[in-house]
């Protein structure tokens, strides 16, 4: 057989052989559990073949979740918006605490007891305040209720508001001034803010404001009872621009060289202490007295704003601190307190007593001036022992036969206090500016002569205080003004009569503290000392008495418009 036909036979015999050596290892194969191969070929395959694949398939679902992981720090808003929620509600605390959100409500019907507390607090900001507490010397103060008050509810609460607008409204303007910084100013301020805001109200919602926003306190002077009321009011008197043979006493203005006196403060001239004047080498001596300028010191300088006829109507405008001017074609002009030559006051009604020139029952501002009138030579002299002399400014000229509103009273004619605002009749009162801030809101009760009758009524009233004066001293001591004119002239002149002061203080001030602080009053003596006293045949006993051989006269120097040292007050 040849070579070619072996070999093809013999690959036709392995080929025909291999496969069934091959069978039995394809079946152990088959054969094998697989679970037993997969963990190794998962083991040894994973790190290398599949990963890629897998990775590439895995990495939306096993991923994911770690990436998540990692990425929260930087897309935590979600979270962090469940944490600054408060500070999305800020549009609800703004409806609490916005002011202005809240006017329309308070304007209207939505003023009640509950809600004006509320936003007297929230709206001023009045916790982020704290004042100090009320500190006011030699003042006893006791914390009372309302209901303490007689004749509270029965009072115009509505005007009383009105007056205190008035002063609110320089209150707010003005900012802080040095040395002004006291509790009661700062507090007064952010009840102002509120009272501005409320817009008009009735009686009762006005009562509810006070009641809301203010506590009443009982004061007097340490080892009184009871304060003291007096009255003044604006004089008008004739006179002219120019001086002719019935007007020749003039009236001065603030000469150029008055110096006010030293460490004074506060805005305007200071209605106490000692005046100075500036010479011509630039030194500072005492001004001139009332004598002096009555003999012609102050002759030539043109200070003189007009003339009236008689010293007795000068006096008057001295003492009451401001004056309304008649003019010969019917204007009006208006003068107001604007400094003094800085001596005390010698009042005319002592010197006319110790003279035996007009007995003391008969003793009155009035008798004083039909006397200056009757003996005028005399009375120059009298005059001169008072070396106290007033300056002032023009604060208004008007028509008198202008339009009168509703009541026949001429517009915007009242006096101006020392706070710079008009004056209510009634309502505004003088009181001592070192003690008490403008503004402040006083109840004041007492029995009055009012009436053209010798009997007393009532005067249960809410005033506010705008003015002050250099007599006008203590804790519990007021000047109640009445107008201008001769009828509050009259009323004014019978006013001298103790009264009981409550003093409104705003509800954050802590009456509390203050009055844990005030010293015990002077120990009085005993009744066994006291009955030697009274009883010693040489020594009179003189108190707070009248009538009898011991008594003395109420001579007193009061209050006048506009911070003017009402220097004298005859009762």
């Amino acid at each position: 057989m040849p070579m070619c036909h072996r070999w093809r036979h013999t690959i036709v015999a392995v080929a025909v052989v291999t496969p069934l050596f091959l069978l039995p290892l394809q079946f152990a194969r088959s054969a094998a559990p697989p679970k037993a191969q997969l963990p190794i070929r998962s083991v040894k395959a994973i790190p290398k073949a599949q990963l890629p694949t897998r990775s590439v398939k895995a990495t939306p679902k096993a991923q994911l979740p770690a990436r998540s992981v990692k990425a929260i720090p930087n897309t935590q808003l979600p979270a962090r918006s469940v944490k600054a929620i408060p500070n999305a509600q800020l549009p609800a605390r703004s409806v609490e605490a916005t002011p202005k959100a809240q006017l329309p409500a308070r304007s209207g019907k939505a003023i009640s007891k509950a809600r004006l507390p509320a936003r007297s607090v929230e709206t001023n900001g009045i916790s982020t305040l704290q004042p100090e507490p009320l500190r006011l010397p030699n003042a006893a103060i006791e914390p009372i209720e309302w209901n303490a008050l007689n004749g509270w509810e029965a009072d115009d609460h509505a005007a009383a508001f009105a007056t205190f607008l008035t002063s609110c409204r320089p209150l707010l303007r003005a900012s802080v001034r040095e040395g002004d910084k006291r509790p009661m100013y700062l507090a007064l301020t952010q009840v102002c803010r509120q009272a501005l805001a409320v817009g008009r109200l009735t009686d009762d919602q006005t009562r509810i404001f006070f009641e809301h926003n203010f506590r009443p306190l009982r004061i007097a002077s340490l080892g009184d009872s009871a304060g003291l009321l007096t009255g003044y009011y604006e004089p008008i008197v004739d006179g002219s621009r120019f001086p002719t043979g019935i007007f020749k006493v003039p009236i001065y203005r603030r000469p150029p060289d008055l110096v006010p006196p030293r460490n004074s403060t506060g805005p305007g001239f200071p209605n106490k202490g000692q005046s100075l004047r500036r010479t011509s080498s630039g030194a500072l001596v005492p001004y001139y007295d009332r004598g002096q300028i009555l003999d012609g010191a102050l002759d030539g300088k043109h200070l003189e704003i007009c003339w009236i006829k008689n010293q007795s109507d000068a006096l008057g405008i001295q003492i009451e601190g401001s004056a309304r001017v008649r003019l010969e074609d019917g204007a009006i002009l208006r003068i107001n307190y604007d400094g003094h030559n800085g001596y005390p006051f010698v009042p005319v009604s002592r010197i006319l007593i110790e003279r035996n020139i007009i007995p003391r029952k008969e003793m009155s501002l009035e008798r004083i001036r039909e006397w200056i009138r009757a003996d005028p030579q005399s009375a120059e002299e009298v005059l001169r022992q008072n070396r106290s002399f007033v300056f002032f400014r023009i604060v208004g000229l008007s028509d008198d036969r202008e339009p009168k509103d509703a009541q026949g009273a001429p517009h915007d004619r009242e006096a101006v206090g020392a706070q710079g605002v008009p004056l209510t009749p009634g309502r505004s009162i003088a009181v001592d500016n070192a003690l008490h801030a403008y503004g402040t809101p006083f109840f004041i009760q007492a029995d009055l002569p009012l009436t053209d009758e010798k009997r007393r009524i009532k005067f249960d009233r809410l005033t506010i205080a705008q003015d002050t004066g250099s007599a006008i001293v203590g804790p519990a001591r007021a000047d109640i003004f009445w107008g201008a004119g001769d009828r509050a002239g009259q009323l004014a002149n019978h006013v001298h009569h103790p009264g009981n002061f409550a003093l409104l203080v705003p509800r954050e001030l802590d009456p509390v503290t203050a009055g844990a602080r005030i010293p015990l009053p002077p120990e009085k003596p005993s009744f066994i000392a006291q009955a030697k006293i009274s009883t010693s045949p040489t020594t009179c006993h003189i108190g707070r008495t009248f009538g009898g051989p011991c008594a003395i006269p109420r001579l007193t120097a009061d209050a006048g418009v506009g911070g003017r040292p009402k220097q004298m007050n005859v009762r």
